[in-house]
């Protein structure tokens, strides 16, 4: 179980906190280089280094860069092609959230959401698509959310990033599958991260009450989604979105 990712060069974006840092960890815990990007810099460092500590300094890296930026993207990848040779998985976790109503949404609230949430997507995947293509391998996994299926008052933005993700994985799907590159959705549901920690205590009892297991997710749970769509695991999968939500 712990060399699902034997000797595979996997990127995964957002990887300085919460769901995003879970899949760096459960992708070199099966074997795998990671590379990972986020914006915040104490962090990404922090967290290298702990895992390096552990599985040596060559299993994980971190480069700061602004994921929406399609410049940083080309110029990154570029880098890290130079310097690995291929990328076998990229994982689309970066994501922001500016919740308001539409009434009182700015034009700043939808358009940094969605070059965060959404651009940075295209940004990466135009980025990896002709290695991949020429590798004729890989798996590509953006986390969507299940907000992008059922939609939710005063996430607009958010929403409407998380949907089109799932339009733009699906369609990628059918592009790369005749060169055997799979695309696939990743959507959670309430998962114990920094946003859920500022709900209130009744907040969540509320939530849980909603949902079949009776509690919110953790991002391991998360993260082993992930990991199958990742690995040989789930060869025969593609554009799907798996829905990690305790039956929400």
């Amino acid at each position: 179980m712990k060399d699902l990712l034997k000797d595979q060069v996997a990127i995964v974006t957002g990887g300085t906190a919460g769901i995003g840092t879970e899949i760096v960890k459960t992708f070199v815990e099966n074997g795998a280089k990671v590379i990972f990007t986020g914006t915040n810099v104490e962090n990404g460092e922090k967290i290298c280094k702990e895992i390096q500590a552990v599985y040596g300094s060559e299993s994980v890296h971190f480069y700061p860069c602004n994921i929406a930026d399609f410049t940083q993207v080309q110029h990154l990848f570029k880098n890290i092609l130079e310097k690995f040779h291929k990328v076998d998985i990229l994982v689309n976790n970066a994501g922001i959230t500016k919740d308001k109503l539409l009434m009182k949404m700015t034009e700043e609230d939808w358009d940094s959401v969605l070059a965060v949430n959404l651009k940075s997507c295209y940004n990466t995947c135009h980025a990896i698509v002709r290695p991949m293509m020429k590798a004729r391998k890989g798996s590509i996994i953006n986390i969507s959310s299940v907000v992008g299926i059922s939609g939710n008052p005063g996430q607009l933005n958010y929403a409407s990033s998380k949907a089109a993700m799932i339009g733009f994985s699906k369609s990628l799907a059918k592009e790369l599958g005749p060169r055997q590159i799979r695309v696939n959705c990743v959507a959670p549901g309430y998962i114990e991260t920094k946003m859920t920690d500022q709900l209130k205590s009744e907040q969540k009892l509320e939530i849980s009450s909603k949902i079949a297991l009776g509690r919110i997710g953790n991002p391991q749970e998360v993260a082993n989604a992930v990991l199958f769509l990742a690995s040989p695991l789930s060869e025969y999968i593609t554009g799907h979105v798996l829905v990690v939500d305790g039956g929400m």
